[in-house]
């Protein structure tokens, strides 16, 4: 008997990413690691924090010995803050960037971002949403005027896809069959976007005549 193969869901995860303010001049080669591994940079700001608000951001961690220390460094200097996305982007940026002791991550995952850039557990050049809730959580604290909206998986996906994706598909695809152009894929792709009814429409200029 043939196993059946699950049905693919559309689920495209979102994390923030800190470039931490010792490791700021390296902006640019961490940010050309992160596209490179397969992520898509949505949003990003260059920020500044102050102690008060570092100690917000990392409330979960009050209490513990390092944590003066973690406040006092995160608000240093400025950071680098970005909402990655992809499919499993909290598990894939949490591999890329490695433990977060740094002399661990060297020893154990070398080519780990806190193995290249950090220098310690507490100067660790890169900090990652551990998961879902954290990561919206911190999105938030990051970037107050974002909208987080809930993704559909399952079933409520494959609604949305039949309601308002696979008509027009099928419309597409239809009308492709009957066209036959030389290039398919071409062609498919101009008449989605004519054929989108949210593209707006440009509207008629009223020309006055000067007397």
């Amino acid at each position: 008997m043939q196993a059946l193969m699950p049905e693919p869901q559309i689920y495209v995860e979102r994390t923030l990413a800190l470039i931490k303010p010792d490791v700021i001049d390296k902006e640019e080669e961490i940010e050309d690691i992160i596209l490179r591994s397969g992520f898509t940079i949505v949003q990003k700001r260059k920020l500044q924090l102050s102690p008060e608000q570092c100690s917000n951001f990392y409330a979960d961690q009050y209490g513990k010995m390092f944590f003066p220390n973690l406040t006092a460094y995160m608000s240093s200097g400025p950071l680098v803050a970005m909402v990655l996305a992809r499919h499993n982007a909290i598990a894939y940026w949490k591999e890329l960037i490695g433990p977060s002791n740094s002399i661990r991550a060297k020893e154990t995952y070398p080519d780990s971002l806190r193995a290249i850039y950090g220098t310690d557990d507490l100067r660790n050049a890169v900090h990652g949403s551990i998961r879902l809730s954290s990561a919206e959580r911190e999105i938030r604290f990051m970037f107050p005027e974002v909208i987080i909206e809930p993704i559909p998986v399952g079933q409520a996906a494959k609604d949305y896809l039949n309601l308002y994706v696979n008509p027009t598909l099928l419309a597409g695809l239809t009308e492709l069959c009957k066209q036959k152009p030389a290039d398919p894929l071409i062609w498919f792709a101009d008449w989605l976007i004519e054929h989108n009814p949210n593209k707006p429409r440009l509207q008629q200029r009223m020309t006055v005549e000067e007397p």
